[in-house]
């Protein structure tokens, strides 16, 4: 078995893996791929949260093919009792005889236990076959299992000139419709959608996927998927109870802070969740926010906010990724900017970001950036 053929069978695990990106919530995306000889005799992936894992629905295909074969899994196979049978003892089962992992779990019910299982079974172990690549598919699963807070990405929509709304607040479209498209795709990779009340009560906005992007992606769709949880940062308790997102399926969460008072009747009767956390006057500690979301089993956050929010989550460093829409025109000095970062007065104080992507998106330009740090 050489590199290439490692490689190869492992990049073919990752490919399906990523066929479950928008149904797996809130478990890893995992794909596998079994072969005998150099030919695949079985592949699966996981497709969603209670149902066999990729490993399980491989030696399904592979049958009595399994035994004897090599088996590429994108993360460590599970060794223990969940929602189903521990993906090790399948693979002992079968009679697979050798196992190329991509990455180890981070979860720590498993984290280097399940490859020990395999080997010690008399199965060889090979480990950190493109990890790079196969880390990226989880990049949400591993931060909430290695730091205890999920991913955070915000989106933003701009003016070439910076700006995200007409002085007035006119913003209906800045960007084109393949930008809001692709707007979606983040939606629904995402387990959380978190904004602000000023959003709210600006837009009344729905906060919901409303597309069937399998016609796009050739991806795993389906109309009942796990839907985001809708997610409004509310300190004063303003949230309207008529808010079209009550009316919408899936879960709206209402943030506060402090005594929520009778307030919170009116919104539980209407089927939102009203959580208090910590926080001072009319900002909530957006730590405790992330905490929280990671106690819900949260993998993937998207921001969708206007400037006071956007700025004070990447001043409060919970930001790992900015993706930003900038549309061809311009909307005059007047117009809004893309962060309220008042605190920022010197050069040395700015921000620092490393764009990792930069592509267009119909007539639009989409960057994607991660924070670093400010700049001496």
């Amino acid at each position: 078995m050489t590199g290439q053929e490692q490689h190869h069978f492992m990049a073919r695990a990752i490919r399906l893996a990523n066929q479950g990106l928008y149904t797996t919530h809130q478990n890893p995306l995992v794909g596998c791929v079994l072969t005998r000889d150099e030919v695949i005799v079985g592949e699966g992936f996981h497709r969603r949260a209670g149902e066999p894992h990729a490993e399980r629905n491989a030696l399904a295909v592979a049958g009595d093919k399994a035994e004897g074969a090599t088996a590429y899994v994108t993360l460590e196979p599970c060794c223990h009792h969940g929602r189903t049978p521990p993906c090790t003892d399948g693979l002992i089962e079968a009679g697979v005889n050798r196992v190329v992992v991509a990455m180890e779990d981070p979860n720590p019910r498993v984290a280097g236990q399940g490859i020990a299982l395999l080997r010690e079974a008399g199965i060889d172990v090979v480990s950190s076959v493109l990890e790079s690549e196969a880390r990226a598919l989880n990049p949400g699963f591993i931060k909430r299992m290695m730091a205890g807070t999920p991913y955070v990405r915000c989106k933003l929509a701009m003016s070439l000139d910076g700006r995200t709304a007409m002085a007035s607040g006119e913003s209906k479209w800045i960007t084109g419709e393949s930008a809001r498209l692709d707007v979606q795709r983040l939606r629904a990779r995402s387990d959380a959608i978190v904004t602000g009340i000023g959003t709210v009560q600006a837009d009344d906005p729905s906060m919901d996927v409303r597309i069937d992007l399998s016609l796009l992606d050739g991806v795993e769709f389906e109309t009942d998927r796990p839907r985001p949880i809708r997610v409004v940062l509310d300190p004063g308790l303003a949230m309207p109870a008529d808010a079209r997102m009550f009316r919408l399926p899936g879960r709206t969460q209402v943030i506060c802070v402090g005594d929520p008072g009778p307030a919170r009747q009116a919104l539980e009767s209407a089927d939102g969740e009203v959580i208090e956390l910590p926080g001072e006057g009319e900002a909530i500690d957006l730590q405790s926010l992330m905490t929280h979301l990671a106690g819900e089993e949260i993998n993937e956050v998207l921001i969708e906010a206007g400037p006071t929010l956007a700025g004070a989550a990447l001043a409060a460093g919970v930001i790992d990724e900015l993706v930003i829409y900038a549309a061809p025109h311009i909307m005059g000095s007047d117009g809004r900017g893309l962060f309220h970062l008042p605190e920022l007065e010197l050069m040395r104080d700015r921000v620092e970001l490393s764009i990792t992507d930069l592509r267009m998106v119909g007539r639009d330009i989409r960057i994607t950036a991660r924070p670093g740090i400010c700049a001496q």
